[in-house]
């Protein structure tokens, strides 16, 4: 092989090799960028909608590589740590008052609620035949105890009072009521047996992955206020791109379809 043969051989190999390190390189600053832009999202989410997060955070986190730390509970207690400085950065709430209230304080980003779902009522039994033809049961009084969710702090307790108002029922119920600090522990009192009956969200009872069993009544929407549930974007979570693009996720085609599975209006 000729000097110039050489020469040529070894500009090709070195050619070679500069590929090589720069399509390496490309990589790590791809997984770079993905470390770097990738973040995390503290949400507190109401009781009723847990199952359903549950999924949507599960996909969002596979789309976009951010991290999602979820907790759920009762709107009304949500509110009281969000004043007391709460590290949450997005609410999703049983309700719209409460987001609207946190914007006027101040405590949250003008311009970011809006209603991710409508919620819907049920009269609940663990037993199938617990509830009768059109809430038969609770009409004539033919149970021991009714579980309702604090009316104070959550509004499907608040809706479910509503109800029991326009049914013409509340007196006679009154004494037979067993109040659940949220919607999550007034359904265990019903799949517990401790109450007979219990108003708890449709998407408890006939979520698609995990049905509740026994029976229930769709409690009809002419007898409470409709329950609005808004997600708001908090003070702590304003500079935050993951917490900006779960808001964003919610609306997508993918977390709606998961929302409306769960029984949740739009």
């Amino acid at each position: 092989m000729s000097r110039g043969d050489v020469m040529a051989a070894r500009r090709a190999a070195a050619r070679a090799a500069l590929k090589v390190m720069g399509a390496a390189l490309a990589s790590a600053c791809a997984l770079g960028s993905s470390a770097a832009w990738a973040g995390d999202v503290q949400v507190a989410v109401a009781a009723n909608f847990a199952g359903a997060f549950q999924k949507i955070a599960a996909d969002f986190m596979a789309a976009t590589g951010h991290k999602v730390v979820s907790s759920s509970g009762a709107t009304g207690k949500f509110y009281v740590q969000i004043q007391q400085g709460a590290p949450f950065d997005v609410l999703l709430a049983a309700d719209d008052e409460t987001p609207a209230k946190l914007v006027a304080e101040g405590l949250a980003v003008k311009g970011s609620a809006y209603t991710y779902a409508v919620g819907k009522l049920v009269l609940w039994s663990a037993r199938p035949d617990g509830v009768g033809q059109d809430g038969e049961a609770i009409k004539k009084g033919q149970f021991t105890h009714l579980a309702v969710a604090n009316p104070k702090l959550a509004p499907y307790g608040a809706a479910a009072m509503e109800a029991l108002k326009a049914l013409g029922l509340l007196a006679a119920v009154q004494p037979k009521i067993v109040q659940g600090d949220n919607i999550a522990q007034t359904f265990q009192f019903v799949a517990t047996g401790n109450a007979e009956l219990g108003f708890v969200a449709l998407a408890q009872v006939a979520a698609p992955d995990k049905p509740a069993g026994g029976a229930y009544w769709l409690v009809p929407e002419k007898l409470y206020t409709p329950i609005r549930q808004d997600a708001v974007l908090l003070n702590k979570g304003a500079d935050n791109p993951a917490a900006k693009a779960l808001l964003s996720y919610l609306r997508s085609d993918a977390a709606v379809a998961v929302i409306k599975s769960h029984g949740y209006g739009l």
